[in-house]
């Protein structure tokens, strides 16, 4: 656990007792801090009953507190907690700004920060695997595994690799990081923000909290192109990385299969740059790139059972994170005379109209397998466009159905281009439900958690 004097004495208030509320609430109590917390659900906040007062700070008088502490889910455009937070001149911050606060107490480290629409959990699980494999010391934290603040503090030399939400960054004030990183901007969370621009100018707080480090921009779409021309204009540190780099370094070669595709390749270009910046070689980089074995639900590899590949992509909520996987697997000529090999399961709650991105790679799809609330909407459009396509409805048909019509050399993918609200929790219960619907139709075998176990 992260803890530091600079909370002891203080009182916080802790809304929200999921993974990283209770991580702070537990750095604070553990720094002699005074913690008001509040959840809605009684057993969330049953672990803290007696060691601090239960009560929902919308209910206190504020005076005297030194902030409030909220879940990076807590929506600041609608929920109340932000005016009645600021009426007391307080800030509203998230865990990853507790962590800033603590940085002066830890010994020497480095922290790299990586945001993005698309690619942040792979690049920032990547980073932490390099560094790793390098002997590096280094932990991962924010949007990606454990809470950062209940993770044992790095010894001297360390480097924490954060993903940083949008919503993160919201709650964010004083992170200096020595590397911070962008992959792309495309539309997303645009419930939680005015427009486009107010989201991507979230993502570019990053930037503007960084005293002396580096920037790190794939500069390849127009909000990234903006933003680097920005911090150009202003004199910042920037590395400029554009998805060939990672050809052109002799990199490309040898990369992991999980790193597949042209959004890996981005990936690992903005992965690479970020290492070097950190001192490593591109040896180094290199071995790292060639161990990866990556992340649950993103390209997930399941298991090949009969010539036909199973990939669990449920990671793509929205259609700029599922046209890369479709461009992942192009006709070869090589596999039933160059047809298209992909069966493609999409839907479930829309973000947006439309195809997006995944329009430009139809040529990829055998057949199309809808499901879930947008399945209607993709149905259309992509029999108009000239695809097969099974209605399903829910995800065990429709892999039932692409079971049965694959054929040796092709892929069922699921990269669904939807959020997975209308009939999962979220999408690692939509991306372990697929595994255990492959694993009954295939005999592929999966852990207790639907995880399938790979030679």
């Amino acid at each position: 656990m992260i803890v530091s004097p600079a909370f002891a004495g203080q009182r916080f208030a802790v809304l929200g007792l999921a993974r990283s509320g209770a991580a702070a609430a537990e750095a604070l109590l553990a720094s002699g801090a005074e913690v008001i917390a509040w959840d809605r659900q009684p057993h969330a906040r049953e672990p803290f009953a007696g060691r601090c007062r239960l009560i929902d700070p919308l209910e206190l008088d504020l005076t005297g507190f030194a902030g409030v502490v909220v879940s990076p889910g807590v929506p600041l455009n609608s929920h109340p907690i932000g005016p009645h937070v600021w009426q007391y001149g307080l800030p509203v911050i998230g865990d990853i700004e507790l962590f800033a606060m603590a940085r002066a107490h830890l010994p020497p480290h480095r922290v790299v920060g990586i945001t993005g629409t698309n690619g942040k959990s792979t690049t920032t699980a990547l980073v932490h695997h390099i560094l790793a494999a390098a002997g590096v010391p280094t932990v991962m934290g924010g949007n990606i595994g454990d809470p950062i603040l209940g993770q044992a503090p790095l010894p001297e030399g360390g480097v924490y690799v954060l993903e940083l939400s949008s919503f993160q960054i919201d709650l964010t004030f004083t992170l200096d990081c020595d590397v911070a990183a962008l992959t792309n901007i495309t539309p997303d969370h645009l419930d939680r923000y005015a427009d486009f621009a107010a989201y991507a100018a979230a993502k570019e707080r990053l930037f503007q909290m960084q005293e002396y480090g580096t920037a790190v921009i794939c500069a390849e779409d127009e909000p990234t192109i903006a933003i680097a021309e920005g911090l150009e204009t202003a004199g910042k540190p920037l590395v400029r990385v554009k998805t060939a780099d990672l050809a052109a370094a002799g990199l490309a070669e040898g990369r992991s299969p999980s790193l597949a595709g042209p959004h890996n390749a981005q990936n690992a270009a903005v992965a690479a740059a970020i290492c070097r910046q950190l001192g490593l070689s591109d040896a180094q980089i290199a071995a790292g790139l060639a161990t990866y074995r990556g992340l649950p639900h993103r390209m997930e590899r399941v298991c090949e059972a009969a010539g036909v590949v199973y990939i669990n992509d449920s990671k793509a909520t929205n259609a700029a994170s599922a046209a890369p996987a479709l461009a992942a697997f192009p006709p070869d000529p090589a596999i039933n005379g160059g047809a298209a090999r992909i069966h493609w399961i999409v839907g479930g709650l829309p973000k947006q109209d439309g195809l997006g991105a995944c329009a430009d790679h139809l040529a990829n799809v055998a057949a199309a397998y809808t499901v879930g609330e947008a399945g209607p909407m993709f149905a259309e459009l992509l029999e108009a466009a000239g695809v097969p396509v099974e209605r399903c409805e829910l995800i065990s048909e429709a892999v039932r159905r692409a079971h049965d019509a694959a054929r040796e050399g092709e892929v069922v993918l699921l990269s669904p281009a939807c959020a997975s609200y209308d009939q999962f929790r979220d999408y690692e219960k939509r991306g372990t439900h697929f595994r255990q619907m492959v694993g009954a139709m295939t005999g592929c075998e999966v852990d207790s958690a639907g995880r399938s176990i790979l030679p």
